[in-house]
């Protein structure tokens, strides 16, 4: 193993989707893995295998879909979890099994009602369990933040003996400082010398978990475990472009360290993972946020315009993000629709260019300037589509201010025969939104409950086009729908009609 090289292990679609809202479904989940792989992602924490038949699926279509990329699946220490995972990534060149037990006396004694022995018999048991599926088997001690050290050395002797060829540490709730988690990673990086890979994987529950993962890459840790954006349940994750840039720019404090992700790749994996969760950094999110390269200060401003350096440490290039935003039009062809979305990271089948080509057309038509973030949203949208069972027609809404509000629309319904029929509606509502989403309900016999609503502007002027999120619960189910337009009542529309759409895929 080369000493300088950082593993980078993302978790966006396992640790990242239990962030609250950010479900994905299988069609998203493979856009995401495809593009972390262009990235130039190490490992993919692709899911739990044993959540849902769900989960399961979109591993498995990922494990089949990737090529230069190592696939795992996260497991409880328990056989049919392990056994889940093991099938799940079947398909993968390239396979990892991750499975884990908490190790941390709070969770020992409250959560597994364990003794400490029995810990230790659990995970050994696990490892060479999951060592019948694949090779590579990777071990986290849950809580390790809070674990004791000496026992974090017993077990993780036993579970390397056993057959675990890398080690997590993770701080899962984030409680530990920068300086404490280096100790605690220099002392098993001492004690398990080559025997193991050590990882780390930070909670950012106080602020610290980029910090804290550099302490522990300083330590002696060459596996690190991240999201993009940082995202992930509670405060999240330490976010894998800050740990990458800041690796790749401070390698006079860091020492000759490398890693494999292609740095103008970044923005492009940041706004896909946003565009598909709904979920964006906030504006002075470092690396990524879209403040992170303005300068609004007229000393600064003097300042970048001299000398970029003066101010800007990295650049915007350096991650994939251009500073010039305007780029077609409708007199634009085919070849330069094709070239303008390949700088901006994407990479089409001829099928998905000719489908995204014909809506940036219909675009045009609607808009006099496009910018990238109009072709980011508008291809996002087309390469995560799933089958649509419905799709919308024409919609009509009227809105009052002191008297009713309705909505009408008409919806194509596609049969599983292949055959479709038109189905059209009209609800009364508090509000305009309200109505559309009842006439949704009445023509496709539903009882959606809208969890929360988000619309945003993409771009700039008044023809602006309107990017809506929605978290819908059909059932005991809830999904996310994503809709895109110029006109905000259509996009909403649109959303909801998503949502609807991946639901009943999921029931599929």
């Amino acid at each position: 193993m080369d000493k300088n090289h950082i593993i980078i292990f993302d978790t966006t679609l396992r640790d990242g989707e239990q962030s609250p809202g950010a479900s994905m479904n299988t069609e998203e989940k493979i856009q995401i893995a495809l593009q972390l792989e262009r990235l130039g992602v190490d490992v993919i924490e692709s899911g739990f295998a044993a959540a849902s038949a769900g989960d399961f699926d979109a591993i498995n279509q990922i494990a089949k879909q990737v090529d230069n990329i190592c696939v795992a699946s996260l497991a409880r220490a328990l056989e049919r979890d392990i056994k889940a995972a093991g099938e799940a990534i079947m398909p993968a060149k390239n396979k990892r099994i991750h499975t884990f037990i908490a190790t941390s006396p709070i969770h020992m004694e409250h959560k597994l009602k364990m003794k400490s022995d029995e810990v230790i018999k659990k995970a050994v048991e696990a490892v060479k369990y999951a060592r019948t599926f694949v090779d590579d088997v990777e071990f986290s001690c849950e809580d390790a933040g809070r674990s004791d050290v000496e026992f974090l050395k017993e077990i993780c002797d036993a579970v390397v003996s056993a057959g675990a060829s890398t080690i997590n540490l993770p701080d899962t709730v984030g409680f530990r400082l920068p300086s404490e988690l280096y100790e605690r990673m220099k002392a098993m990086v001492d004690f398990l010398g080559d025997r193991a890979i050590l990882s780390a994987h930070n909670h950012n529950d106080l602020g610290l978990a980029v910090a804290n993962t550099l302490e522990c890459i300083k330590a002696g840790a060459r596996q690190v475990e991240c999201t993009i954006n940082g995202l992930g349940e509670r405060a999240g994750n330490a976010a894998l472009e800050e740990i990458v840039m800041a690796i790749k720019t401070r390698q006079d404090a860091l020492g000759p360290l490398y890693t494999n992700i292609i740095s103008k790749e970044i923005y492009a994996t940041s706004r896909l993972v946003a565009s598909i969760t709904g979920i964006e950094p906030q504006p002075n999110k470092a690396i990524v946020g879209k403040n992170a390269f303005a300068h609004e200060s007229g000393i600064h401003q003097d300042g970048v315009l001299k000398c970029a350096q003066t101010y800007e440490i990295i650049s915007a290039e350096d991650i994939g993000a251009s500073k010039t935003n305007l780029v077609l039009g409708k007199h634009s062809g085919r070849h330069a629709f094709k070239d303008r979305l390949i700088t901006l990271g994407f990479d089409l089948s001829e099928d998905e260019l000719n489908s995204a080509f014909s809506e940036f057309k219909a675009l045009c038509d609607k808009k006099k300037e496009i910018f990238d973030e109009d072709l980011r949203a508008l291809v996002s949208e087309e390469i995560t589509k799933i089958p649509e069972i419905y799709s919308i027609i024409t919609l009509s809404s009227s809105a009052c201010n002191n008297g009713h509000t309705s909505a009408a629309i008409s919806i194509r319904k596609m049969l599983e025969n292949g055959e479709e029929i038109i189905l059209s509606d009209a609800a009364l509502g508090h509000g305009t939104i309200d109505a559309i989403f009842k006439a949704i309900d009445r023509i496709s016999n539903s009882a959606g409950e809208l969890k929360d609503y988000k619309v945003a502007a993409i771009s700039k002027g008044k023809d602006a086009l309107a990017k809506v999120d929605v978290k819908v619960k059909f059932g005991q189910q809830t999904v996310i729908g994503h809709g895109l337009d110029i006109d905000t009542m259509l996009a909403s529309a649109k959303a909801y009609i998503a949502a609807l759409n991946s639901y009943l895929s999921m029931k599929v």
